[in-house]
């Protein structure tokens, strides 16, 4: 182990979700007091790519920084730890132990080489300021979709008690954080103590005084806590009125094979239940095996009729140890790097109109930086004027777009 009470210089890089990069600040504080220089970087295998890219950084980190030790955590390493055992100066810990302290000492203490004088060379992956606060309140997931292998490399669902995400989010708010963002790998799943994700969010709106925006990372659209959250944003504006939905497609039948528990009605009830005062985001799978245009153009249809103000839409990429991975009718991959573009294109298109509603209009923004803000739909607005802290909240009159940003002035 190396020496105590110094001060750390520990550097963390995430790849994948934002639970990724709030496990890595986690585990950047447990490491500081004994473990003085280390780069962390947490992985992603969601998809081939984000597989591949954790590997190249990592070698990449090792060439550049011998006298570092590296310690690789996350999906990617959980799945695949061949890929990164032969690089020098780097340690695999897998998902089950990445927040046991222990399993970094030992693995620092087993490793071939020694950090007699350990030294960080070139690290230039800046950590941004964050103006909001994530804040985990769950892990793993207990659902069998045919594509997913997260839930295989996290494990069951772990609810988190209610003690810790209070204090957690009492520490945010007292530290300056105004918005705070619920986040876990299913959260709609939450359940513990007799609460379940909504109780959560109505008792933190009761017991923090000082929370003034709460935000919700993403909810499966098969939960019917989406409609308690739906109330409860009706109820009290401080809960952020949009939600993004982990959809993956629009067509049931791609939906019935992907092994999701919602269709394309459970969605039409959502946001017809919400209202206009609502808006969505959606997660979507392009070319998932057997998708045919028929069925891409359901999920079409389903945009049209429901009217998603951003999708994050990728292709399809087979996991291994997956049921998808080996179903027959794959889609070709260019075939599905096109969905991903016309439906790109049709949400943009929803958004633009979305935003053209609101011109003229005033609403609260949260400041991130270089009066960079976001409005509660999510949506970046540019302040004209003097400087404006970041963590400001503050209200703001939409008086153009500009690309995808509105531009607004301080009221």
């Amino acid at each position: 182990m190396q020496a105590e009470n110094k001060k750390s210089n520990i550097k963390t890089l995430s790849f994948g979700c934002r639970l990724n990069a709030l496990e890595s600040e986690n585990i950047k504080h447990m490491l500081a007091p004994v473990i003085d220089t280390a780069i962390v970087v947490n992985t992603c295998a969601v998809t081939a790519e984000a597989e591949r890219q954790s590997g190249q950084s990592v070698r990449k980190l090792s060439r550049e920084n011998p006298n570092a030790p590296i310690f690789i955590t996350g999906c990617a390493a959980t799945r695949n730890p061949d890929l990164f055992y032969k690089i020098p100066n780097a340690m695999v810990i897998a998902n089950r132990d990445k927040m046991r302290l222990g399993a970094y000492i030992d693995a620092l203490n087993c490793a071939p080489c020694h950090f007699d004088t350990p030294r960080i060379d070139h690290f230039y992956h800046q950590t941004p300021r964050l103006s909001k606060q994530f804040i985990q309140v769950q892990n793993g997931c207990n659902h069998a979709c045919t594509y997913c292998i997260t839930r295989v490399l996290r494990g069951h669902s772990e609810s988190f008690a209610y003690s810790d995400i209070l204090r957690n989010t009492c520490n945010a708010t007292n530290n300056g954080f105004g918005e705070i963002v619920l986040t876990g790998i299913d959260i709609a799943s939450y359940a513990r103590d007799g609460m379940l994700i909504s109780d959560i969010c109505a008792n933190l709106l009761r017991d923090v005084p000082g929370l003034r925006r709460l935000r919700l990372s993403s909810m499966d659209p098969a939960s019917p806590e989406i409609f308690k959250i739906i109330e409860l944003i009706h109820r009290d504006n401080r809960m952020m009125p949009h939600i993004h939905l982990s959809m993956q497609s629009g067509s049931d039948e791609i939906l019935r094979q992907m092994g999701r528990r919602h269709n394309s009605e459970t969605i039409r009830k959502i946001v017809n239940f919400a209202g206009s005062d609502i808006t969505f985001s959606w997660d979507i799978i392009c070319g998932f095996p057997g998708e045919t245009d028929a069925n891409f153009r359901e999920t079409m249809d389903l945009v049209a009729a429901t009217r998603p103000i951003k999708i994050h839409a990728f292709p399809f990429s087979p996991r291994p140890s997956t049921v998808a991975a080996n179903m027959p009718n794959q889609v070709a991959r260019h075939i599905a790097k096109q969905r991903v573009k016309t439906i790109s294109e049709a949400a943009d298109k929803i958004r633009n109109a979305f935003m053209q509603s609101q011109i003229g209009k005033t609403t609260q923004v949260l400041v991130e930086e270089n009066n960079i803000a976001r409005t509660p739909d999510d949506i970046s607005v540019r302040i004209d004027g003097a400087h404006i802290p970041g963590r400001t909240i503050c209200n703001v009159k939409l008086t153009k777009i500009l690309n995808q940003d509105f531009i607004g002035i301080i009221i």
